[in-house]
């Protein structure tokens, strides 16, 4: 999804940071979101979110499906009206900006585009209503690798085309803060490197640099700030040196015909508990000893008792696991 100034003031003036741009020059610019909700219904996609998204990092947008990424994406874009608070792009509402395309890049949609037109002249008709030049375009397409097909239909695009194509819109304007959902959706392994070295790259610049994501994996070799989300709420905003030390904490993974009672008997503060399936759970917080301790106690016989690692992935479960909206239950054994 792209936004399209269309008044020649507006043009002009798109044009003229595009210009500074290349000489360097970066403002400090931010993401701001204050007490935003909204509602579909009875559905509380977004409920009172709060935080700031500063220049110089990556900062990761994290969440199960359904926690309210994408919502919250749209009302900092202004394509979705906010039922109370606000969401601020260097200080005032995206539609208050002279040059919207210069303030923030956007891919929200990679299927915005129309199918019959082509990647070439997608990219300079925004162009042309944005005071952009045109060889901009060709800059874009080329970085984005879309040389060799660059004049055909965009209908005809895999997945990862289409989102190669986005990526050359967000990039247009030269933007000062660039805000993608889900950029990796349908990229080849060649892909992936390519966008986590680019935003690298501009986050460097001192560009703001805000990318959605629910694959905890990716994101942790790209991201240095996270904001994690839940059910609309904001369940965490640390930086990944802080998330990393959450990871290293001890766990247990342990293996017991009567799992659920041994959860509700450690649950305590402090503790994390991850389930791995009906049997198996990973333990956050506590030792080895002091579970079977417990369970021994509470007369809980334990198949396995593990020390481990704890991954990144299980700390990001574990934070989500009470607001995740869709959870598949986990099947031991076969499927016949």
């Amino acid at each position: 999804m792209a936004l399209v100034c269309c008044d020649r003031s507006s043009a002009q003036a798109c044009g003229e940071r595009t210009t500074t741009r290349a000489l360097g020059a970066h403002h400090e610019v931010m993401i701001t979101v204050e007490c935003l909700s909204k509602r579909f219904g009875r559905t509380v996609a977004v409920d009172s979110l709060s935080f700031t998204v500063r220049p110089g990092v990556v900062t990761g947008f994290l969440g199960p499906n359904g926690a309210g990424k994408s919502t919250t994406m749209r009302m900092i874009s202004g394509l979705t009206r906010p039922n109370s608070g606000r969401a601020m792009v260097n200080g005032r509402a995206l539609k208050d900006h002279v040059a919207p395309l210069a303030e923030i890049g956007m891919l929200l949609d990679a299927a915005a585009v129309h199918p019959k037109r082509s990647a070439r002249n997608h990219l300079r008709v925004i162009a042309s209503t944005n005071g952009i030049p045109l060889s901009r375009v060709d800059d874009l397409i080329g970085l984005v690798g879309l040389e060799d097909v660059a004049d055909r239909s965009s209908g005809d695009f895999s997945l990862g085309m289409g989102q190669r194509l986005g990526i050359a819109t967000a990039l247009l304007g030269d933007p000062e803060t660039i805000m993608l959902d889900e950029p990796l959706n349908g990229l080849d392994p060649e892909g992936i490197v390519w966008i986590r070295t680019m935003l690298k790259g501009f986050a460097s610049e001192g560009r703001t640099v805000f990318v959605s994501s629910h694959l905890m994996s990716e994101m942790a070799l790209m991201a240095e700030h996270f904001l994690i989300v839940g059910a609309g709420r904001l369940l965490a905003d640390t930086t990944a040196v802080a998330l990393k030390s959450m990871a290293a904490e001890p766990s247990v993974r342990v293996r017991t015909l009567d799992a659920e009672r041994l959860r509700d008997l450690l649950a305590a503060d402090g503790v994390r508990i991850v389930s791995n399936g009906p049997t198996v759970i990973t333990v956050i917080g506590r030792t080895s000893g002091e579970i079977g301790a417990k369970a021994a106690t509470a007369g809980i016989a334990l198949d396995e008792l593990v020390p481990e690692q704890t991954s990144l992935e299980q700390v990001f479960m574990a934070l989500t696991h009470d607001s995740a909206q869709y959870r598949a239950h986990m099947h031991q054994g076969s499927l016949e």
